[in-house]
């Protein structure tokens, strides 16, 4: 073994890793027995698809992303860009098929670039490494010819010593390493967080396949490509890119069981679809616990007839409670 990621446990890595362990686990027993499995993986690949090609450049948004899926049109100048987002779901279903392969070969990477990149790379040859050199912004990648050699020992590290530490870590050092090396002389962007979350899919962390990490990357996107340029300029030392990335996989929980909240919701009768104000709300409940109005709408920003335009729909679904009187009480989760 000649590679081996080098980080520290820090008290804030620990944490969220401890956090998103005790929120998976709601999860999964939540999720086991549901009828609405199909709708959260639906809406988990779409997410997925959408993002992940955002991060990349790609113009669609995520309801246009959402009729590709569904088989819907879109206007004849994006061509391009809608093989980008049916490579990148039949690169989902890919991993998704090879989530029990007990050994990750050079081959399985081709394999997944050659669908991921399937007619939308600008330079190089889907399906093989790279034989010339490239420059992501202030990132020199190694030399061409070292790749093999390079993707050989994070093989061998994901192969072999991965299984020793949680997915929240190795998905992250997986992700990062690839980046780093650039194998491909496109599309490694892309490539590089599906083979993060075919980590999650393969340690069977995400074994209902409902997590969207990208959405968290995309949406802060600035932040992502800092995290990943900070890692170069310690020498290598991922430590932050580690808390960074446990960052963004409990926010994607977060969002997850939010949105298990909503089916159960609506499986009960109350058709409710969750606006982004109302996630929030959720979410801030959720931390801070029982909130007066006043606290409600300083905290979103918005006005008192707002916060009760977000309120009342998640009360007649049964997801918050109001407690006391409309002026002197408080509101919490069910």
């Amino acid at each position: 073994m000649s590679w081996l990621p080098f980080f520290n446990i820090t008290p804030l890595l620990l944490n969220r890793v401890e956090r998103i362990a005790g929120l998976r686990t709601r999860i999964m027993d939540a999720a086991i027995e549901v009828a609405w499995i199909p709708a959260l993986q639906k809406d988990s690949r779409t997410r997925n698809a959408h993002s992940s090609t955002a991060i990349e450049g790609n113009p669609l948004t995520l309801a246009e992303v959402r009729a590709v899926e569904e088989g819907g049109e879109i206007p004849d100048s994006e061509t391009r860009s809608k093989r980008e987002v049916v490579n990148y779901f039949a690169a989902l279903r890919f991993i998704e098929k090879q989530m029990g392969v007990k050994k990750v070969t050079h081959e399985h990477l081709f394999q997944l670039h050659k669908i991921m990149a399937d007619k939308v790379m600008d330079q190089g040859e889907a399906g093989h490494y790279r034989t010339i050199r490239v420059r992501v912004g202030d990132h020199v990648p190694p030399l061409p010819e070292d790749v093999s050699g390079l993707m050989w020992e994070l093989l061998e590290w994901w192969n072999e010593r991965a299984a020793d530490l949680s997915p929240v870590l190795t998905s992250a050092v997986l992700h990062y390493r690839f980046e780093e090396i650039h194998p491909f002389a496109d599309g490694n962007g892309r490539v590089g967080r599906a083979l993060a979350l075919w980590e999650l899919y393969r340690s069977g962390f995400d074994s209902h396949h409902i997590f969207s990490v990208d959405e968290f990357y995309w949406e802060d996107r600035p932040r992502y490509y800092a995290s990943l340029a900070a890692v170069e300029k310690s020498g290598g030392e991922l430590t932050a890119w580690l808390e960074y990335s446990a960052e963004g996989l409990l926010a994607t929980l977060e969002r997850v069981w939010l949105r298990i909240q909503d089916l159960a919701a609506a499986s009960q009768g109350h058709k409710l679809i969750l606006r982004p104000k109302q996630e929030k709300l959720l979410q801030l409940l959720r931390e801070r616990g029982p909130m007066i109005p006043a606290a409600v709408w300083k905290a979103l920003r918005i006005t008192k007839q707002g916060a009760l335009d977000l309120l009342n729909p998640l009360m007649e679904a049964g997801v918050v409670v109001r407690e006391g009187t409309r002026k002197h009480g408080h509101y919490r989760l069910k």
